[in-house]
């Protein structure tokens, strides 16, 4: 692998990597160190890849679903395993769901910025809608109806 095919790997799925790797490590820097892991692990490996078994996306998802389970056997013995690691989607699943991930984030950013706040306090910061309103100084009539709306706009940009 050159240089080059190695830094557009990185550039693609950087990102991706570094969001599986969050919902499943509470930690960010350990998050951000094991990410770098799975690139240092891919990159020395690289000459053990074959395009004929797997595309590049599930040779890294790969990787890095081993390198979240080392995590949790060697680096933090104390901390218990969660019951969701073990049932994982297949690599070809997190590459859709990490996709699906890209086009939501796009999705919120056509949004006008009072519903992406809404969006972000109900589904991020999970608020009810009735501490949504009273945050943003609105009533809980009105909070409803913009979430709604912003859910109308999100299905119909992701379709």
């Amino acid at each position: 692998m050159t240089a080059a095919e190695k830094e557009r790997l990185y550039k693609e799925y950087r990102g991706k990597v570094l969001s599986y790797i969050r919902s499943k490590v509470n930690c960010l820097q350990d998050a951000e160190d094991l990410c770098e892991d799975v690139f240092v692990k891919a990159f020395s490996s690289s000459a053990d890849y074959d395009a004929e078994k797997a595309s590049p996306g599930t040779w890294i998802y790969t990787i890095t679903r081993n390198t979240v389970i080392d995590y949790y056997r060697k680096v933090r013995p104390t901390v218990e395993i969660p019951e969701d690691l073990a049932d994982d989607d297949t690599p070809e699943e997190s590459v859709i769901g990490a996709e699906l991930l890209e086009q939501l984030a796009k999705a919120l950013e056509g949004l006008p910025e009072d519903l992406t706040e809404i969006i972000v306090l109900c589904y991020y910061d999970r608020l009810p809608l009735t501490e949504i309103a009273a945050k943003l100084n609105m009533s809980y009539g009105m909070v409803k109806i913009r979430h709604q709306k912003a859910l109308k706009l999100l299905r119909e940009a992701m379709n």
